[in-house]
């Protein structure tokens, strides 16, 4: 068996600038660490006292949580969100050291696993609570921490007022089981009408009222925590804001995009007048044309419907992508231009005085910048970078 195994994700430090790093690569994503770190410190500064909490749920809503996770904690952050405990697992196999928060469902069987890896889920029944509880007790000096979720209107996880104080209660009387946390998640945060807001707060702030005793606070994503201070408590959640991208209808504090994606072009053909390319050849040559593959395709999460409509940056210019996006690649219309084989594609970022967001992107797939950069498949190697220097390559062997 080789030491880099099939399927294994592998941290390789890599000296040099990007373009060194780059050379022999397809298709790429880079994180930029000095953008993470400012946004952090921006974010910290907008809620003043309160605990900032980053999101790192789907492989860090796409820039690779492990690498993500240790620059968090060094720089300084205390505790972190996941979705699912196999994301928690995950990170603690990788050496994640900080508190980890599972904010959706657990089964009572996985206990014993959440004990002994010192993570904190959110509960929801007092089977989950009395596993945890038993599981706690035959661990010497093992303690199981909770969160308690109030669904406050949103209807997706967590209990009403009454059941959620009856469990917080129900918990606290347990052995072995410390209740640190109670929390809710707002339904329209980044509204332009986010009055329902309102009706949410009122609602969990009569469970607050019975639950007093808890020491943790949270109920503000990204865009709550930037419009309404007053749900700020003593800790918020932040995910996309992290990463650099404003919630809409959300005031910018000065964050800086995280992530930008980028490929080399893999051939240049010539097409002639009248000749298609790509799948169902939905799109044909109105002259002759100059076409370029870019290595990028739907299993990397650059959607299928972004054919005949996205843009790319080559040469500092904005391409037309054309033709069906494939699982592997797509095509660019590169005509008048003078490119050729391993020149860098931007789908993702900034090249010359052109830019794409994500949110572009995303728009132009009827979705959101959320679902594009979460969606970055786990092949295309990620390089995490200050001013240019690579310090680590995450990347499929």
């Amino acid at each position: 068996r080789s030491q880099r195994s099939v399927n294994e994700m592998q941290l390789l430090r890599t000296p040099g600038d990007i373009a060194q790093a780059t050379s022999s690569l397809n298709h790429w994503v880079e994180i930029d660490v000095e953008a993470l770190e400012a946004n952090l410190r921006v974010l910290q500064a907008s809620v003043g006292a309160s605990e900032v909490i980053p999101v790192v749920k789907a492989n860090a809503y796409g820039h690779g949580a492990v690498s993500i996770v240790r620059v968090l904690e060094a720089a300084g952050v205390y505790r972190i969100a996941v979705a699912w405990l196999s994301e928690a697992l995950a990170l603690r196999a990788a050496g994640a050291t900080c508190h980890i928060l599972v904010l959706e469902h657990v089964f009572p069987s996985q206990a014993l696993a959440i004990v002994e890896a010192k993570v904190t889920v959110t509960a929801h029944s007092k089977e989950v609570v009395d596993a945890l509880s038993s599981a706690a007790t035959s661990a010497e000096q093992a303690v199981a921490n909770t969160h308690i979720k109030v669904d406050s209107g949103l209807h997706r996880f967590g209990l009403g007022v009454a059941e959620a104080v009856e469990l917080a209660n129900y918990a606290r009387s347990l052995p072995g089981v410390s209740v640190q946390g109670v929390w809710t998640h707002m339904a329209n945060a980044d509204e332009v009408d986010d009055s329902f807001s309102d009706e949410q707060e009122a609602v969990f702030l009569a469970a607050l009222r019975q639950l007093s005793w808890i020491p943790v606070v949270h109920a503000a994503n990204s865009a709550t925590l930037l419009r309404r201070e007053g749900l700020r408590f003593n800790a918020v959640r932040t995910g996309i804001a992290l990463y650099g991208i404003v919630p809409e209808n959300t005031p910018d504090p000065g964050l800086k995009p995280v992530l930008s994606l980028k490929a080399r072009v893999a051939r240049v053909s010539a097409v002639g007048a009248g000749e298609g390319v790509s799948y169902g050849l939905a799109w044909r040559a109105p002259v002759d044309s100059l076409v370029a593959l870019v290595p990028v395709g739907y299993a990397d999460g650059w959607r299928r419907s972004l054919g005949n409509r996205g843009s790319v940056l080559i040469g500092g210019r904005r391409c037309r992508m054309i033709g069906r996006v494939c699982m592997d690649q797509f095509m660019v219309d590169v005509t008048g231009m003078a490119v050729a084989e391993g020149d860098e594609v931007v789908l993702i970022g900034e090249q010359g005085s052109e830019s794409i967001a994500a949110e572009e992107v995303a728009a132009l797939t009827g979705t959101i910048a959320w679902e594009t950069l979460a969606g970055l498949g786990v092949r295309l190697p990620r390089l995490y970078h200050r001013q240019g220097q690579v310090e680590v390559i995450d990347a499929m062997s």
